[in-house]
């Protein structure tokens, strides 16, 4: 007789032939009358299963009798699955599946040492099911040592806290270089200098980060307690609003101090959030101060004047130039003591540099004997290309220990930052552009302080 088992049909013993034969007529025989009273063939295997009369043939294995099991069908007597929840029922142990003639096509049973490598999910015990574990193999009580795992030193440590060999995460470092730059609490203070230091800020070649430096630069000497002046002579009032300072038409600004003799005090304006930053802004009637200073006298050294006849002293004076070597130019390389020129990481800002040096230099000669060119701050650097490490190296060469050790890199946010009127050491004083301005700034009041107050 033929029984049906999923993967494997199992005969009576006795002749092969003969069950062979019976078998194949039995199936034939196996009808059933559908709804339109047409004769077909009954299904064979797990959906006919429930028409198969659960017999005791020789050599064929019954199951007990198991009155959990009495109201369900023979699928599930047969196989200990639920054809419902094809979740595995209790069998007896010892029973296996299929009788004694399936061989390889049986069930395998669980695992004695479970399904990964010991102690994976557990102490190594299995966890088959009905399995009994040993009073000697149970799980030790919470804070028992375990085998094989060493002790720590002290027991009081969370899990949480770090080991002296890891790492801070990125997230702490970054918050701790915004604690460190913005300074609330005004513990960090850098070195002031003897005298007031006035830096002009220029570089013909415009989009090299003029602005951007002297913004940046101003900033982070203000929030580390020196007082800074910030003079924006380009027309075109991009530190003005970097600083978020009014300079719309109508607002007295650097022209009113090189055309008409207006004290700069009337004119300078507190930062709003750092106390210690003023601003002298610059309007679009700047423009035309370069025609109308041809005709005045001491043209080249208004606004030197201007800057001396402030009753305030200020630690560091910025004074932003135009990207041109004009008139407004002039008066700043007049008025100041150093010069601090921003080179881009690329080949068209070394191409103008030699014509600034010509100029800084003939100024020196005829006007100002006391100007030097004191610090030179590479921007824009990508460390991606060999092109700024080339640039990088010339510079350093030519200049030597003028160029400052940090070095500003390309960064979004200091991009960003003006657009919300802010600088990017308070939009953003984690990145990595707030902290090299701040290290840039650091090493220059290092400098000024180590050489005298000129870098």
């Amino acid at each position: 007789m033929l029984r049906l088992v999923p993967g494997a049909m199992v005969f009576r013993e006795g002749s092969t032939q003969g069950s062979l034969a019976g078998a194949a007529t039995t199936l034939c025989s196996i009808h059933q009358t559908s709804d339109h009273g047409n004769t077909c063939p009954a299904p064979v295997g797990w959906l006919g299963v429930d028409s198969v009369d659960r017999i005791s043939v020789a050599g064929a294995h019954v199951l007990p009798a198991n009155p959990f099991l009495a109201n369900r069908d023979e699928a599930v007597h047969e196989y200990g699955v639920s054809r419902e929840t094809e979740s595995p029922l209790d069998r007896p142990s010892g029973v296996s599946v299929g009788g004694p003639h399936a061989g390889d096509q049986s069930v395998p049973l669980p695992r004695a040492g479970g399904y990964g490598p010991p102690g994976q999910y557990g102490y190594g015990i299995s966890t088959a099911p009905g399995a009994v574990v040993p009073p000697s193999a149970a799980a030790p009580p919470p804070g028992a040592p375990i085998p094989g795992v060493p002790v720590p030193s002290d027991e009081h440590v969370s899990r949480e806290t770090p080991g002296g060999v890891e790492d801070d995460p990125p997230l702490a470092m970054e918050a701790l270089r915004a604690v460190q730059i913005l300074n609330p609490s005004g513990e960090i203070v850098m070195p002031r200098p003897d005298h007031p230091r006035v830096i002009c800020v220029a570089n013909q070649k415009g989009g090299v980060g003029k602005t951007t430096t002297t913004v940046n630069l101003a900033v982070a000497l203000a929030l580390h307690g020196n007082r800074v002046l910030v003079v924006d002579l380009d027309p075109q009032g991009n530190a003005s609003t970097g600083l978020n300072v009014p300079h719309h038409a109508g607002v007295p600004d650097v022209y009113d101090c090189l055309i008409d003799n207006v004290p700069l005090a009337e004119v300078a304006q507190g930062v709003e959030g750092i106390p210690n930053l003023f601003c002298v802004p610059a309007t679009i009637d700047l423009a035309g101060a370069e025609i109308e200073l041809v005709s005045v006298v001491a043209r080249e050294s208004r606004l030197a004047r201007a800057i001396a006849g402030h009753p305030e002293k200020f630690d560091y004076v910025f004074i932003d130039c135009p990207p041109s070597l004009g008139l407004l130019t002039v008066n700043a390389l007049c008025a100041a003591q150093e010069v601090l020129i921003p080179i881009q990481c690329e080949y068209y800002a070394l191409e103008g540099l030699n014509q600034l040096i010509n100029n800084i230099n003939l100024v020196r000669q005829h006007l100002n004997p006391t100007l030097d060119v004191s610090t030179i701050l590479l921007t824009m650097y990508d460390r991606r290309t060999r092109l700024a490490d080339a640039v990088e190296q010339d510079v350093r060469n030519h200049f030597g220990a003028k160029v400052l050790n940090a070095v500003i890199p390309r960064n979004v946010r200091v991009s960003e930052a003006p657009s919300y009127g802010q600088s990017v050491m308070t939009y953003d004083p984690g990145s990595r552009g707030a902290t090299s301005y701040f290290e840039a700034a650091l090493e220059i009041a290092m400098r000024g302080v180590n050489t005298g107050g000129t870098a």
